[in-house]
């Protein structure tokens, strides 16, 4: 459904995005997972036919193009920045939004009463948006992506400054779309959603794409090796080891093991391991 090939966009000196290649294909959810500033949102942009590549291709649903009008009304996004009118109702936005891609008539109605149901928000749909809550923007965001119907869906950190039962509720509206088999682009600094949501992950940093693989295929290949940690009555003990059972072992012959834990690398681990843990403000 979604394309990209070798995509490169520099401003200046900065290179935004740098050789990037991935592919989302039909019914899957992709997570495009980076810190921020790593060309996450640039590379939606491009994506979407916003923000025109130095080099590289980007192909919708075969080889079309997102600048083409027909190929544009395939695409859903929901931006980082709300794309909402504050003055306007939740209806009224929706409206808006479904009037821009040709909807018109009962369709329209149609359209515009399952997005608002989709999300919940139903009950508020005559109220002003900017007596919104933060979550429930962030919900109606998502809708006016949704309001036309469309198979592929671009959504840019779509959980950014919501409450955890408004998270919730848009990670239930992306696996139910994703049953309904729409593709997906999913980008977030998250690492539990994209261990949660995505079936498979691009870890990108600098613009640059560091790794691409299942959150499994990312764990066994980056994550390092599980940590036995012991706890004696001289403190904790460390171990990184690839057969904790062994280590767990030896410390109950050596007697005076007090408690213990293992962890496992996650997606967490794996980033870390990839793009540093040096803090960037």
């Amino acid at each position: 459904m979604l394309l990209l090939n070798s995509i490169r966009k520099s401003y200046g000196e900065i290179n935004a995005v740098d050789g990037v290649s991935f592919e989302v294909k039909p019914g899957e959810v992709f997570g495009l997972l980076g810190p921020n500033g790593a060309g996450k949102t640039t590379t939606v942009s491009i994506a979407v036919g916003i923000i025109t590549p130095d080099s590289g291709r980007v192909g919708i649903d075969g080889d079309h193009s997102p600048l083409d009008r027909t190929t544009r009304e395939q695409i859903g996004v929901a931006p980082q920045a709300l794309a909402l009118y504050e003055e306007l109702s939740g209806n009224e936005n929706l409206i808006f939004y479904a009037k821009l891609q040709g909807l018109s008539g009962g369709k329209l109605t149609e359209r515009v009463g399952w997005a608002l149901d989709f999300v919940k928000l139903t009950e508020r749909r005559k109220d002003r948006v900017n007596t919104y809550s933060g979550g429930m923007k962030r919900r109606l965001n998502l809708a006016a992506a949704l309001v036309h119907d469309p198979p592929l869906l671009l959504l840019d950190e779509p959980t950014v400054g919501v409450d955890p039962q408004s998270r919730n509720a848009i990670f239930e509206n992306i696996l139910e779309l994703k049953k309904e088999g729409r593709s997906i682009l999913y980008t977030t600094h998250y690492m539990e959603e994209a261990q949660r949501l995505c079936d498979r992950v691009g870890i990108i940093d600098r613009g640059k794409m560091l790794a691409l693989d299942t959150v499994d295929g990312l764990i066994d290949q980056y994550g390092g090796k599980d940590a036995v940690i012991a706890e004696t009555e001289d403190g904790e003990n460390r171990i990184e080891t690839d057969n904790p059972i062994e280590e767990l072992e030896k410390a109950q012959k050596k007697g005076g093991l007090l408690r213990f834990r293992v962890e496992r690398p996650n997606l967490e681990t794996v980033f870390l391991n990839l793009t540093g843990k040096q803090l960037r403000d």
